[in-house]
Protein backbone atom coordinates (compact mmCIF):
# COMPACT_ATOMS: atom_id res chain seq x y z
CA UNK A 1 0.00 0.00 0.00
CA UNK A 2 1.45 3.40 -0.93
CA UNK A 3 2.19 5.49 2.16
CA UNK A 4 0.23 8.43 0.74
CA UNK A 5 -2.84 6.19 0.60
CA UNK A 6 -2.33 5.40 4.29
CA UNK A 7 -2.13 9.14 4.98
CA UNK A 8 -5.38 9.67 3.06
CA UNK A 9 -7.12 6.96 5.08
CA UNK A 10 -5.81 8.27 8.40
CA UNK A 11 -6.80 11.84 7.48
CA UNK A 12 -10.33 10.78 6.54
CA UNK A 13 -10.62 8.66 9.70
CA UNK A 14 -10.57 11.67 12.04
CA UNK A 15 -13.67 13.49 10.77
CA UNK A 16 -15.44 10.18 10.17
CA UNK A 17 -14.85 9.19 13.81
CA UNK A 18 -16.15 12.58 14.94
CA UNK A 19 -19.27 12.17 12.80
CA UNK A 20 -19.79 8.63 14.15
CA UNK A 21 -19.49 9.89 17.73
CA UNK A 22 -22.27 12.36 16.98
CA UNK A 23 -24.55 9.90 15.26
CA UNK A 24 -24.11 6.92 17.54
CA UNK A 25 -22.57 8.50 20.64
CA UNK A 26 -25.00 11.36 20.96
CA UNK A 27 -22.23 13.99 21.14
CA UNK A 28 -22.93 17.49 19.85
CA UNK A 29 -20.21 19.43 18.03
CA UNK A 30 -19.55 23.13 18.44
CA UNK A 31 -18.43 25.41 15.62
CA UNK A 32 -14.73 24.95 16.42
CA UNK A 33 -15.27 21.18 16.33
CA UNK A 34 -16.70 21.51 12.84
CA UNK A 35 -13.86 23.77 11.71
CA UNK A 36 -11.31 21.10 12.68
CA UNK A 37 -12.72 18.69 10.11
CA UNK A 38 -12.21 20.63 6.88
CA UNK A 39 -8.40 20.42 6.83
CA UNK A 40 -8.59 16.64 7.19
CA UNK A 41 -10.73 16.36 4.05
CA UNK A 42 -8.27 18.61 2.20
CA UNK A 43 -5.40 16.44 3.43
CA UNK A 44 -7.14 13.24 2.33
CA UNK A 45 -7.73 14.69 -1.13
CA UNK A 46 -4.11 15.89 -1.45
CA UNK A 47 -2.80 12.51 -0.29
CA UNK A 48 -4.99 10.72 -2.86
CA UNK A 49 -3.67 13.08 -5.52
CA UNK A 50 -0.14 12.13 -4.38
CA UNK A 51 -1.02 8.46 -4.89
CA UNK A 52 -2.19 9.24 -8.42
CA UNK A 53 1.01 11.23 -9.08
CA UNK A 54 3.39 8.47 -8.00
CA UNK A 55 4.98 8.41 -11.46
CA UNK A 56 5.99 12.03 -10.91
CA UNK A 57 7.96 11.80 -7.64
CA UNK A 58 8.49 15.53 -7.16
CA UNK A 59 4.79 16.27 -7.55
CA UNK A 60 3.85 13.37 -5.27
CA UNK A 61 6.28 14.66 -2.64
CA UNK A 62 4.85 18.20 -2.81
CA UNK A 63 1.27 16.89 -2.58
CA UNK A 64 2.20 14.73 0.41
CA UNK A 65 3.85 17.69 2.14
CA UNK A 66 0.78 19.83 1.47
CA UNK A 67 -1.38 17.08 2.98
CA UNK A 68 0.79 17.22 6.10
CA UNK A 69 0.42 20.99 6.28
CA UNK A 70 -3.36 20.65 5.92
CA UNK A 71 -3.46 18.24 8.86
CA UNK A 72 -1.38 20.67 10.89
CA UNK A 73 -4.00 23.34 10.09
CA UNK A 74 -6.49 21.15 11.94
CA UNK A 75 -4.00 20.97 14.81
CA UNK A 76 -3.90 24.76 14.88
CA UNK A 77 -7.70 25.00 15.13
CA UNK A 78 -7.63 22.27 17.80
CA UNK A 79 -5.02 24.22 19.79
CA UNK A 80 -7.26 27.29 19.69
CA UNK A 81 -10.20 25.11 20.73
CA UNK A 82 -8.29 23.60 23.68
CA UNK A 83 -7.38 27.12 24.81
CA UNK A 84 -11.03 28.13 24.62
CA UNK A 85 -12.04 25.03 26.61
CA UNK A 86 -9.44 25.84 29.28
CA UNK A 87 -10.68 29.46 29.36
CA UNK A 88 -7.24 30.78 28.33
CA UNK A 89 -8.90 32.99 25.69
CA UNK A 90 -12.34 33.56 24.19
CA UNK A 91 -13.39 31.82 21.01
CA UNK A 92 -12.64 33.73 17.81
CA UNK A 93 -15.99 32.59 16.39
CA UNK A 94 -19.07 34.54 17.48
CA UNK A 95 -21.27 31.45 17.06
CA UNK A 96 -19.37 29.68 19.84
CA UNK A 97 -20.97 31.65 22.65
CA UNK A 98 -23.93 30.28 24.51
CA UNK A 99 -27.17 31.78 23.22
CA UNK A 100 -28.40 34.82 25.14
CA UNK A 101 -31.25 37.27 24.96
CA UNK A 102 -29.10 39.94 23.31
CA UNK A 103 -31.02 43.16 22.71
CA UNK A 104 -34.45 41.53 22.95
CA UNK A 105 -36.98 43.60 24.87
CA UNK A 106 -39.77 41.07 25.02
CA UNK A 107 -40.02 37.32 25.39
CA UNK A 108 -41.35 37.12 21.83
CA UNK A 109 -38.29 38.99 20.47
CA UNK A 110 -36.02 36.71 22.48
CA UNK A 111 -37.73 33.57 21.15
CA UNK A 112 -37.49 34.86 17.56
CA UNK A 113 -33.76 35.56 17.99
CA UNK A 114 -32.90 32.00 19.06
CA UNK A 115 -31.38 29.66 16.50
CA UNK A 116 -33.49 26.78 15.21
CA UNK A 117 -31.07 24.28 16.74
CA UNK A 118 -29.11 25.45 19.77
CA UNK A 119 -25.35 25.51 19.23
CA UNK A 120 -23.05 23.89 21.75
CA UNK A 121 -20.76 26.48 23.36
CA UNK A 122 -17.12 25.99 22.32
CA UNK A 123 -15.82 26.44 25.87
CA UNK A 124 -17.72 23.37 27.06
CA UNK A 125 -15.37 20.37 26.54
CA UNK A 126 -16.73 17.16 25.06
CA UNK A 127 -15.24 13.93 26.35
CA UNK A 128 -15.35 10.81 24.19
CA UNK A 129 -14.13 8.41 26.86
CA UNK A 130 -15.85 8.75 30.27
CA UNK A 131 -13.31 9.19 33.05
CA UNK A 132 -10.49 10.22 30.70
CA UNK A 133 -9.91 13.95 31.25
CA UNK A 134 -8.89 14.58 27.64
CA UNK A 135 -11.43 16.41 25.51
CA UNK A 136 -12.08 15.53 21.89
CA UNK A 137 -10.38 18.80 20.89
CA UNK A 138 -7.26 17.76 22.85
CA UNK A 139 -7.35 14.28 21.30
CA UNK A 140 -7.63 15.88 17.87
CA UNK A 141 -4.68 18.15 18.66
CA UNK A 142 -2.51 15.14 19.54
CA UNK A 143 -3.70 13.12 16.55
CA UNK A 144 -3.23 15.99 14.09
CA UNK A 145 0.27 16.77 15.39
CA UNK A 146 1.21 13.10 15.05
CA UNK A 147 -0.32 12.60 11.61
CA UNK A 148 0.91 15.94 10.30
CA UNK A 149 4.43 15.27 11.56
CA UNK A 150 4.42 11.75 10.11
CA UNK A 151 3.19 13.02 6.77
CA UNK A 152 5.86 15.73 6.55
CA UNK A 153 8.48 13.17 7.57
CA UNK A 154 7.29 10.85 4.79
CA UNK A 155 7.51 13.70 2.27
CA UNK A 156 11.05 14.56 3.44
CA UNK A 157 12.07 10.90 3.34
CA UNK A 158 10.70 10.67 -0.18
CA UNK A 159 12.79 13.75 -1.08
CA UNK A 160 15.91 12.06 0.33
CA UNK A 161 15.19 8.90 -1.65
CA UNK A 162 14.77 11.01 -4.80
CA UNK A 163 18.13 12.72 -4.19
CA UNK A 164 19.91 9.39 -3.61
CA UNK A 165 18.39 7.94 -6.78
CA UNK A 166 20.08 10.54 -8.98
Amino acid sequence: MPLSLLVALLAAAAPLLAMASERWGGLNPCLLCLWQRGPYWVAALLALMAVMAMRQPKLARVLTALAGIAVLASALVAAVHVGVELKWWPSPLPGCAAPNAGAARTVEEMMNSLAAAPAKPCDEPTFLIPGLPVSMAAMNLLYALGLGGLTLWLAARRAGADAEGR
